[in-house]
């Protein structure tokens, strides 16, 4: 496996339906050694999750890692906070641009990057409900286009 290599742990179809991404990153996420094992076996959930910027620090909540089972007295609470790793500046621009009404954090996806686990945050903006609408009408657009090519090419 090579250092570029990615494997997918968990992914937020739900923020693409909720936000417009507006920009991402890739932060290093702080975790304990029974959590690293979850995740190599893929017990991960970041449906519900945010990140919060507090005191200079990247906090990520509300991400499941179910406890590892092979694990024992080390294992952590599975929706405890965890860390994430990010340049002092990258911080300092994402708090600046949170402060703008209607910006939000949240996780894309988490994955390993070699031996590294990272998480793909987003800086996004709330859709409105008539934006979403707008989005499932584009999306059923489309799969009825392909639908009509796919039976006028048979």
């Amino acid at each position: 496996m090579g250092k570029d290599s990615r494997k997918l742990v968990a992914n937020n179809k739900k923020a693409f339906h909720d936000y417009f991404i507006v920009e991402k990153y890739e932060a290093g996420i702080s975790l304990a050694g029974t959590e690293v094992k979850s995740l190599r076996m893929g017990k991960c959930s970041v449906k519900e999750s945010f990140i919060r910027i507090e005191d200079g620090e990247a906090i990520l909540y509300g991400m499941h890692i179910s406890p590892y089972e092979k694990g024992n007295i080390f294992n952590k609470d599975p929706l405890r906070p965890r860390k994430l790793l990010l340049h002092k500046g990258e911080i300092r621009k994402i708090s600046g641009r949170i402060k703008e009404k209607g910006f939000t954090l949240v996780p894309l996806q988490v994955y390993f990057k070699g031996s590294l686990v990272k998480v793909e945050i987003a800086l996004a903006r709330g859709k409105k409900l008539y934006d979403k609408r707008q989005d499932i009408a584009k999306k059923d657009m489309r799969r009825e286009s392909e639908r009509e090519f796919k039976v006028r090419n048979l």
